[in-house]
């Protein structure tokens, strides 16, 4: 067994940095999420790898929230297109939860599945390596177990952290967990550590049965009930890890320009305005309705799990108190014997 010595932490994440843009849990101010290590601030910035998530999900890194994915420029009678190449240079995401590497997975069936191949999401997925944090101490809005997600298994590692106390348990996954464990050869110490007892959740969610259920509740009433108090403001879909509505938009001046792609969510309603002016999910109900549907039904539907991983950011960010974990309990007791 290969441990990490807390004391040695810092040096590690030097030595990784070298190896790649390394990217951290942080506490910044009053924002927290995954940061360069480069850009880390001892005093200001605090490292958060202890039983809380941050609320920003690292799916930036391999999605990031504005991309370039080509430029153009005129040339007499014709168009030269440049592809895009920027920023897909070797990353590495540093004490990640199972929760969000659920969510790059997620990210994967989307962009890398089905016959169709992302080219600017599949470089940079191919040059990411993850360093997962084994998590045994749910946070007070988790309920990831629910979704099918181990916590202390993460899915899509290439390394896997257990906290054993004063140093983390280190286990290389993959052939990439092999070539960072190989640049962590100084620092690891060959010892024997135990990892901690799992924690109980304090969420207690049934997720089992919703997704068939809800091929019946298209026309429900209980759509008008729970989309009441959506503002529609989009914030659970930004803090969202496995989220992944975007828009294309083009500049140009002159001759030239680029077009490039951008977070955009389903809960505005220009989402789905057509250039006709048609908009088939013009309120609030509509919009509500499809986001769950799709996060609890469709795409399960299409590739064989929830769209949902269970770490309760939006939970905590909902300035209405939606919360994901009670719909899915309304929907498990509604009564739909009767129809709509």
């Amino acid at each position: 067994m290969q441990i990490l010595s807390k004391s040695k932490l810092n040096a590690a994440l030097d030595l990784l940095s070298r190896q790649a843009e390394l990217f951290v849990p942080l506490a910044r101010g009053e924002e927290s999420g995954y940061y360069p290590w480069k850009s880390y601030q001892a005093g200001s910035d605090q490292l958060m790898l202890d039983a809380l998530n941050v609320m920003l999900p690292p799916k930036g890194i391999v999605f990031p929230q504005t991309e370039r994915i080509y430029s153009f420029i005129g040339n007499g009678q014709g168009v030269e297109i440049k592809e895009s190449f920027e920023n897909r240079e070797p990353s590495i995401i540093f004490g990640i939860r199972s929760c969000d590497a659920a969510a790059i997975g997620c990210f994967d069936d989307v962009f890398l599945t089905m016959g169709y191949v992302d080219s600017l999401y599949a470089a940079r997925r191919e040059n990411t390596a993850i360093i997962a944090h084994a998590c045994y101490q749910p946070g007070d809005n988790c309920f990831c177990d629910a979704m099918g997600i181990d916590p202390i298994e993460p899915a899509n590692a290439d390394v896997i952290l257990r906290d054993s106390g004063d140093a983390y348990i280190w286990e290389s996954k993959t052939e990439k967990g092999d070539k960072l464990t190989a640049a962590l050869s100084s620092l690891l110490e060959n010892k024997e550590a135990a990892a901690p007892p799992m924690q109980a959740f304090k969420h207690q969610v049934d997720y089992g049965g919703v997704a068939e259920k809800l091929k019946d509740m298209f026309e429900d009433s209980i759509w008008d009930d729970l989309s009441q108090t959506c503002q529609t403001c989009g914030i659970c879909t930004y803090v969202c890890p496995s989220c992944y509505c975007f828009d294309v938009q083009v500049k140009s001046w002159g001759d030239e320009g680029y077009r490039f792609r951008c977070y955009d969510s389903c809960m505005y309603g220009e989402y789905t305005q057509m250039a006709g002016g048609h908009n088939p999910r013009s309120d609030t109900r509509e919009r509500f309705r499809n986001r769950f549907l799709h996060k609890l039904e469709f795409f399960k539907e299409r590739y064989g799990k929830p769209l949902c991983t269970g770490c309760g950011r939006c939970i905590v960010a909902c300035p209405a108190g939606i919360n994901i974990a009670q719909i899915i309990k309304r929907i498990k007791e509604a009564d739909t014997s009767a129809g709509a």
